[in-house]
């Protein structure tokens, strides 16, 4: 039952929806009580690369598929990803390599 902030792609259907996200449609079907705001919407899509990089920079340094359930755990395993990423930002830094890389 859970919907991800994504777009919505109007190209899978005979009759497309006047949406732009497809939790647009969710919540219309099923609250009468509860509106989104656009820009949240779009802010927290855009948040989304960041996150997914972060998943990718944990894989690539062998600690495994990020898996958190619940809000607490959820934030520890961000804050220790990020934490990971200052990491080989320095590591890389300090051997003349672009910080910005995300792998040693």
């Amino acid at each position: 039952g859970v919907v991800p902030i994504a777009p919505y792609n109007p190209r899978n259907t005979d009759h497309p929806k006047d949406i732009e996200y497809r939790v647009e449609d969710r919540i219309t079907e099923h609250s009468e009580d509860v509106q989104l705001k656009q820009s949240v919407l779009d802010e927290t899509y855009n948040h989304r690369t960041g996150v997914e990089r972060t998943n990718d920079a944990v894989k690539d340094c062998g600690l495994g598929h990020v898996r958190a359930r619940g809000r607490v755990h959820a934030r520890t395993e961000v804050f220790l990803a990020l934490c990971l990423r200052l990491v080989i930002a320095i590591t890389n830094y300090e051997r003349g390599n672009e910080p910005g890389c995300e792998k040693l």
